[in-house]
């Protein structure tokens, strides 16, 4: 069973995830986490995976959406966190390609959602985007005040975030972007990640892999990831699955 770590499925209708869902059990996706991206939004993931039991949510505010809403409370966020389906704070970080919100204000939203991590014991999903610097330096900070455990998802990063993250105990989750033409340098360093640190993830409806980019990505369609990260690691597409959703189930303890 393979399982998709990052999906928006709030990006589709009530009727399309009937279908969504449906794909993904038939190509062998057991599960998925559908990401919040705004807090003020977290009721419509929290009521998707209700209705779903095979898919899990997270809560919090994507950097692109950091000047939506006031700068959270991470006793708030944490609360929220505390539902027994929500597995992780996120998805929130740094991204400096669009200019959604000002540089300053996505580093105290990152903050925050770090410090929320924390406090409700759940890991961090991590979106940085041409902000590796300011990434690594959060993280180092932020990583000495108090203990969380974090997710790097749709890796597009350097190789010097990469190895930061893995010293301070970070999972790295591989999207589309892998299968790319362009994608080798993120080949390059997947190559080099530990088995036991790796994740697979759509991030759907976004990103879909080769051979089918530039449509509609789905849950269903994070097996291209998983067969090419297989071939990157010199393993079985069998034993790359089994790896990652034993990664995930120690990842995300509040799905095991």
């Amino acid at each position: 069973m393979l399982i998709d770590s990052h999906c928006h499925l709030d990006s589709y209708t009530a009727e399309e995830r009937a279908g969504v869902l449906a794909r993904a059990a038939a190509a062998g996706v057991g599960e998925m986490v559908t990401i919040g991206t705004r807090l003020a939004r977290s009721d419509e993931v929290r009521a998707i995976s209700e209705a779903a039991p095979n898919v899990w949510f997270t809560v919090g505010t994507h950097p692109e959406h950091a000047a939506e809403e006031p700068t959270p409370d991470p006793q708030a966020i944490a609360a929220l966190a505390a539902h027994p389906r929500c597995v992780a704070v996120g998805e929130a970080g740094l991204d400096y390609f669009y200019e959604g919100a000002p540089h300053a204000l996505q580093r105290q939203v990152f903050r925050a959602h770090a410090e929320a991590a924390a406090l409700a014991g759940v890991p961090l999903v991590i979106h940085t985007r041409d902000a590796d610097e300011d990434t690594i330096k959060i993280l180092q900070e932020e990583s000495t005040k108090s203990a969380f455990s974090f997710i790097l998802h749709c890796f597009s990063s350097g190789r010097a975030l990469a190895e930061v993250a893995l010293g301070l105990g970070g999972v790295i989750s591989f999207s589309g972007i892998l299968t790319f033409k362009k994608g080798e340098n993120v080949r390059e360093i997947a190559r080099d990640i530990p088995l036991d640190r790796l994740l697979v993830e759509t991030d759907a409806p976004y990103l879909a892999p080769v051979p089918h980019r530039g449509q509609r990505n789905e849950p269903a369609l994070v097996v291209h990831t998983a067969r090419m990260l297989a071939e990157v690691k010199g393993i079985s597409e069998d034993e790359l699955a089994r790896i990652t959703t034993a990664n995930f189930r120690r990842v995300f303890a509040k799905a095991a």
